[in-house]
């Protein structure tokens, strides 16, 4: 069975301006776009009410999915779309759909300005649960936003594509999250920068005064060790221009000030099948919360 791009849709802004990053993805890839709208069963007595009638539950569950549907034909002729009503709860829905999907793509409302996203409890329960790879699209993403501008200065979806920044942490690093980070550079035909930040030890930290030439040799260390990791990577994507970036400092800060400058961020998550059940990392869970460009959130063991 084909894998597909598959997109969350219920309507508001920001699961449209999902869909229409989940079309340039799909076309990106090759791959079928697949709209899935959710629908969530109401109480008996609810849906009896006037505003919840017969009419209502049609236009929800058959016009949205299925005008979305053909819009994005028209937009995006070249990718084959598809749609599917499911019904049952949203995040337990979605998380179901992505098993099938190369990615799964969910809107996520903007704060405004470069505030980032405003993540609802669906969004981050999937993103939670999901064991593949999820991005979250803020309201209002258009393409242009991941192109560099003109000569003029200005939005342009003609121009080049702006770089992947990668998070990693050289400590665990894992091939899954890195080839998505590749692969996505490489069809983008940009450069990919790869952020790993740093702290010292606390051995080396706690009650000692700064000392200059420790730092350097732990900077020098942690650089080492960066370009150990991505040397493989290098050779395997040699059509990549790799920018390293390793630097002391709060790995969520540099990533979020890295995301103004890209067309999508990469992080990753763990997947946890223990008694303490799923969890995002505090750097992916602040990065999903305050970039400025699309997190693809990458499921890893």
């Amino acid at each position: 069975m084909t894998r597909t791009v598959t997109v969350g849709l219920d309507g508001s802004a920001e699961s449209r301006a999902a869909a229409e990053w989940a079309a340039r993805e799909a076309e990106l890839r090759g791959l079928p776009l697949k709209v899935v709208h959710v629908w969530e069963p109401v109480p008996d007595p609810m849906a009896q009410a006037p505003l919840l009638g017969p009419e209502t539950h049609q236009h929800w569950t058959e016009r949205i999915p299925r005008e979305s549907a053909e819009g994005l034909r028209l937009r995006h002729p070249g990718v084959e779309v598809v749609s599917e009503q499911l019904s049952g709860g949203a995040g337990e829905v979605l998380v179901e759909a992505s098993k099938s999907a190369a990615l799964l793509v969910l809107g996520s409302r903007a704060l405004g300005g470069v505030g980032g996203f405003l993540v609802g409890s669906v969004g981050l329960s999937v993103v939670a649960h999901a064991e593949s790879t999820v991005v979250l699209v803020r309201a209002g993403e258009q393409a242009a936003d991941e192109h560099r501008t003109d000569q003029a200065g200005l939005p342009s979806a003609a121009t080049p594509f702006r770089p992947v920044v990668l998070g990693l942490d050289t400590g665990h690093p894992d091939e899954t999250l890195i080839e998505f980070a590749f692969d996505a550079a490489l069809r983008r035909a940009t450069s990919l920068r790869v952020v790993h930040a740093w702290f010292p030890p606390p051995y080396y930290a706690y009650g000692m005064p700064v000392n200059p030439p420790l730092q350097e040799a732990l900077a020098l260390e942690q650089s080492r060790a960066l370009a150990e990791v991505l040397s493989p990577w290098r050779q395997k994507y040699p059509d990549v221009e790799t920018v390293e970036e390793s630097r002391f400092g709060s790995a969520a800060e540099q990533l979020v000030e890295a995301s103004r400058e890209a067309s999508l961020v990469v992080v990753g998550r763990r997947i946890r099948r223990a008694a303490l059940g799923a969890h995002i990392g505090h750097v992916t869970h602040a990065v999903l919360h305050h970039s400025t460009a699309p997190v693809a959130v990458v499921a890893h063991g």
